[in-house]
C-alpha cells in the first residue's frame, strides 16, 4: 500500500469559510456568469420544446405498441 495522503487522509481538517466570505465568493462567481440574450433564450426554448415533443411521441408510440403486444399475448386469439 501507499503512504499517500490521498489514500490515508491527512488528518488536518480544512479551514471553514465564514458566511461573509462565502457571500462575497458567491457574488464574485455570479458576476462571471454569461447570461443568454433574448434571441438565444427563444432559440433554446424552441429546441427544448421540439425535443420534448419528439420524445413524448416516441414514448407514446412505444407504449401503444407494447400495450397491443401484451394484449395479444395474454388475451389470446379469441378476444377481440
Amino acid at each position: 500500500m501507499s503512504d499517500n495522503d490521498a489514500v490515508r487522509g491527512s488528518g488536518d481538517r480544512p479551514v471553514r469559510t465564514g458566511p461573509v466570505t462565502f457571500y462575497r465568493q458567491v457574488i464574485a462567481e455570479l458576476r462571471k456568469v454569461v447570461y443568454p440574450t433574448r434571441e438565444q433564450l427563444i432559440t433554446y426554448f424552441f429546441v427544448v420544446l421540439v425535443f420534448v415533443v419528439v420524445m413524448m411521441t416516441m414514448v407514446s408510440l412505444l407504449d401503444l405498441g407494447f400495450g397491443k403486444l401484451v394484449f395479444e399475448i395474454f388475451a389470446g386469439p379469441d378476444a377481440k
